[in-house]
């Protein structure tokens, strides 16, 4: 049986809630559910997380689950009714506790936004949607001239691109929502508008301090992160190149150059990367993607990302399993390309990783060759995806229910949950004959063996080659 290797996130919404929804996305190829706290309420979250974990169970699949924080969104306050904006038009963004003083005034949830901006800034409201420029900041106040005409609504997002803001790296919010991940035991936190390495230690030692296990995702949204990249991958567990806000805070002809710089800089220092938003977005309403959708993901797969996301196509979306079915067929056709060779520069530290490294040339070096990983903490496994093995599928074995889910978003990684056995050998020979079962090795094929569990008897830097 071949093994698609490029993961796929779903995010769940009103369209896919349901447990048979759920079930359907999970047969369709989707490994990931993303629950995005801009939107959900808690009790949501967790009504959500027992349709994810029964479905799961039923299908006898590991299914991961990533909460992904609101972060420190800026957001305009509420409308009576939509304003239809025409350019010269003068808008109003004030602090809460301000009376009006210009004719389109609201508030907004960010108190500093005064102090962070200078006359002559772009404001931008709606993703983008309607752009202004700050004519006049006073204590509390900023007042804005409307460039490109648009209808704005309650509660919209603004961006502020190349403006380096004092937010927080967690609103209350989002440490209310660690405190729900942590209850659930979810399996990835992702972090919105991380700007720094910092950023991310900050976060890590709040889901340490709540024991919180989470795996944790570094969503990159503004030109503060880009200049920053290296020292974010460096301290996350992974990464999401997020093309929409970024696709806003910088100018938009560099959006492919961005994304392609993440991924070579994740292979470089080896870390899981996401390319997510607007992959299919003309499946919200329609059936099929338009050519260049299926183009752009074809792209993503080929630079050998470890995980594709979809967002309004499966949360609202009318065709969200067909539009899980399409990653599946595109990234499938397009793994039979040889892919780019990004993670050939990764950088190989300790002993363990070059270990990985010597079995993973030898499993290029074996047709048919499959990698079998017994893994305590997923780290050999991890090692083993970042070095993109050419056409062998890891199969990592570990007695970890929540190593095997974390492991779902590795490129090319099936994880299995097993007890390991005292013997060694009669652990390998069970594993072996799971996946003899399950169709995904066969009689003849060679299997590259490491381990990080099969102790004391059996030599953790070591390599096994063993024949089906």
């Amino acid at each position: 049986m071949k093994l698609r290797k490029t993961k796929i996130i779903a995010t769940l919404g009103p369209a896919t809630e349901s447990p048979e929804l759920i079930g359907e996305l999970i047969r369709a190829g989707a490994s990931i559910f993303r629950l995005n706290m801009s939107h959900a309420a808690h009790d949501w979250v967790r009504t959500v997380t027992d349709h994810i974990r029964s479905q799961a169970a039923a299908l006898g699949e590991h299914v991961a689950i990533l909460i992904d924080l609101q972060g420190p969104s800026i957001r305009t306050g509420e409308l009576a009714t939509k304003w239809p904006l025409e350019a010269g038009q003068r808008v109003e963004f004030r602090n809460q506790e301000l009376d009006p003083g210009e004719e389109l005034s609201t508030t907004t949830n960010y108190e500093g936004l005064h102090g962070d901006l200078s006359v002559g800034d772009t404001l931008l409201v709606d993703n983008g949607e309607i752009h202004m420029r700050v004519e006049r900041i006073g204590e509390g106040r900023t007042v804005c001239e409307v460039i490109t005409p648009g209808l704005m609504g309650s509660r919209r997002k603004i961006n502020l691109p190349g403006v380096r803001l004092n937010l927080p790296a967690l609103t209350g919010k989002d440490h209310r929502d660690i405190a729900l991940a942590s209850e659930l035991a979810v399996d990835y936190v992702a972090i919105s508008f991380a700007r720094n390495a910092e950023h991310i230690r900050e976060l890590r030692e709040t889901l340490d301090e709540t024991g919180c296990g989470a795996r944790i995702v570094a969503k990159i949204e503004d030109q503060e992160a880009v200049k920053n990249i290296s020292g974010i991958i460096t301290e996350t567990d992974a990464v999401m190149v997020a093309r929409g806000d970024l696709g806003i805070e910088v100018n938009i002809e560099e959006l492919p150059v961005i994304q392609r710089n993440i991924l070579r800089e994740c292979a470089r220092i080896g870390r899981k990367v996401i390319v997510a938003t607007h992959m299919l977005e003309s499946m919200v309403e329609n059936p099929l993607p338009t050519r260049a959708e299926v183009t752009d993901v074809a792209n993503a797969i080929y630079e050998q990302a470890d995980t594709i996301m979809l967002s309004g196509e499966t949360s609202i979306g009318k065709y969200p399993t067909q539009s899980v079915a399409m990653l599946d067929r595109i990234a499938r056709r397009m793994e039979r390309e040889p892919g780019a060779s990004f993670f050939d520069a990764i950088e190989l530290k300790t002993a363990k990783q070059k270990t990985v490294h010597s079995a993973v040339v030898l499993a290029n070096s074996l047709p048919d060759s499959k990698l079998l990983i017994f893994t305590a903490r997923g780290v050999l496994a991890n090692y083993a995806a970042h070095q993109r093995p050419r056409e062998s599928p890891i199969f990592a074995f570990t007695p970890d229910s929540a190593v095997a889910r974390s492991l779902v978003m590795n490129r090319a990684v099936s994880p299995f949950e097993m007890e390991m056995k005292d013997n060694p050998e009669d652990t390998i020979t069970a594993a072996i004959s799971r996946l003899s079962e399950a169709g995904y090795v066969e009689k003849g094929d060679p299997i590259v063996i490491l381990s990080d569990i099969l102790k004391p008897d059996f030599d953790t830097d070591a390599i096994l080659l063993r024949r089906v």
